[in-house]
């Protein structure tokens, strides 16, 4: 349908370089107080604006000032009343950023932080995620400011309806799928699927990370975690290396953090650090299975700080308030918030001879870390590439959902490997330097990200 490969115009780098920065001051204008979000759109800005000056089909059509735009954004006040009899207030929010290729999906985050800036930079980067999964998934956002930590399970429960009572009318299983995101796992999931079953009267796919008794998928908890790993893995593959006998330094200890490491584990890599918003700990004799088991008790039943592990392993130490990447290793894997990993960060971690990063969370890598990592042309995957099996297995419990069916736990984990594999592939023919060799992950997946949903964009029409 489209000649990809008839050319606009021939740009200088000077050029180019006008056409990002006008392009960033009229997003700027409208978006001056979302710095999150600024940051998100100038990183994809900075490589896919020179493809589509060179690509006729693209170039004159703001596609890109299109997709920066949400198609619907939704804030909504949530009251509930909590163990005590107070009624709270908090703001509940659904960025519907892009439905091109799909129905919009994508998670909900329930902290402190949330606001419009983080949730808008969160659903720009889950539609290109989205898109470089191949499957027909549109991006979103959503959450609340509420804070889970320290409330009871009725407390949450009542939250969750409450939030629910007005989701609902925005959602559904061929409009909108959510899935769970930071402060949203298993049994939030659950209270808020109960309160949409009974508020629709129907029993549909429309949230995904559900128990696997009624309709969730397996290895989902896992899957986010796991595809960051097999990411890993593909990069090392390119330079004939292997995760086996590799130091490995995880930050976080949710979902993502602990499947990370126990695949990393699983393909006999060692794991010397996990994290929590307190600080990190260090065991340099490596995170086996036993004492991952104790985390994810730790983090999951008991919802403890992450110092506990060094009461129990002594010989482990505890680094309050800081982040991990001071600590030697072969593989960094950023699983925690954003720009959790700054460029001096970045700086020491090549200093102490890391040779890969892949990003297990969304953008926690700063601009100037991305640079000096790109700048040494070490093994770099952004979190739109390297992140993106947590969606992808939501995307085959969706399918699952609407064929009313399971997969065997092989079944998932095989396909979930195809995913990563493709995508990593897809990396490779937007982002690898036919002069040099160099793969730029970061141009790669956003490149190919985009042009998928700029397609469909083109065949739908100005709508």
């Amino acid at each position: 349908m489209f000649n990809r490969f008839k050319y606009a115009m021939i740009l200088k780098p000077n050029e180019i370089k006008q056409k990002v920065e006008g392009f960033m001051a009229l997003v700027r204008q409208r978006n001056n107080l979302e710095p999150e979000f600024l940051q998100a759109v100038e990183e994809v800005a900075e490589t896919v604006i020179p493809y589509i000056v060179q690509n006729d089909i693209y170039h004159g059509k703001n596609i890109l000032l299109r997709m920066v735009e949400p198609e619907r954004a939704i804030m909504f006040r949530v009251n509930w009343v909590d163990d005590k009899g107070e009624i709270r207030v908090n703001r509940g929010y659904r960025v519907q950023m892009n439905s091109a290729i799909g129905p919009y999906k994508g998670g909900l985050r329930f902290h402190p932080s949330v606001n419009m800036s983080i949730l808008k930079f969160l659903a720009f980067e889950q539609v290109f995620k989205n898109s470089l999964t191949t499957l027909p998934m549109g991006g979103a956002k959503g959450g609340s400011d509420f804070n889970p930590k320290g409330r009871s399970d009725n407390e949450i429960m009542r939250f969750c309806h409450a939030f629910m009572s007005e989701l609902f009318r925005h959602i559904g299983p061929n409009t909108d799928v959510p899935a769970g995101d930071i402060g949203v796992g298993g049994r939030e999931i659950g209270f808020l699927f109960g309160m949409y079953k009974k508020l629709k009267n129907e029993f549909t796919g429309v949230l995904t990370g559900k128990g696997v008794t009624w309709g969730g998928s397996l290895i989902r908890p896992e899957a986010t975690g796991y595809g960051t790993v097999y990411f890993a893995q593909k990069m090392l593959q390119t330079k004939a290396n292997d995760i086996r006998g590799k130091t490995v330094t995880i930050s976080g200890s949710g979902n993502v953090g602990q499947y990370a490491a126990e695949k990393i584990i699983q393909l006999g890599g060692k794991v010397i650090t996990l994290s929590d918003s307190s600080g990190y700990i260090f065991d340099s004799q490596g995170i086996d299975k036993d004492k991952l088991s104790f985390v994810m008790d730790l983090k999951n039943n008991k919802r403890g700080r992450i110092s506990a592990y060094v009461k129990a392993y002594p010989s482990a130490q505890f680094f309050a308030n800081k982040t991990p990447w001071e600590q030697p290793c072969d593989i960094a894997m950023p699983c925690a918030t954003q720009n959790e990993l700054t460029g001096l960060d970045a700086t020491t971690l090549l200093e102490n001879g890391c040779i890969c990063v892949s990003e297990g969370a969304n953008m926690p890598s700063t601009k100037e870390a991305v640079a000096v990592f790109q700048k040494a042309q070490i093994l770099f995957a952004p979190g739109k590439a390297s992140n993106a099996g947590g969606v992808a297995t939501s995307g085959l419990e969706m399918t699952q959902n609407s064929l009313r069916y399971n997969w065997s736990r092989e079944e998932v984990d095989e396909k979930l490997k195809d995913i990563m594999g493709n995508i990593h592939d897809k990396c490779i023919s937007f982002g690898k330097d036919p002069e040099t060799g160099y793969i730029d992950y970061v141009k790669g997946a956003n490149i190919a990200g985009f042009v998928k949903v700029a397609d469909a964009m083109l065949a739908q029409g100005i709508i």
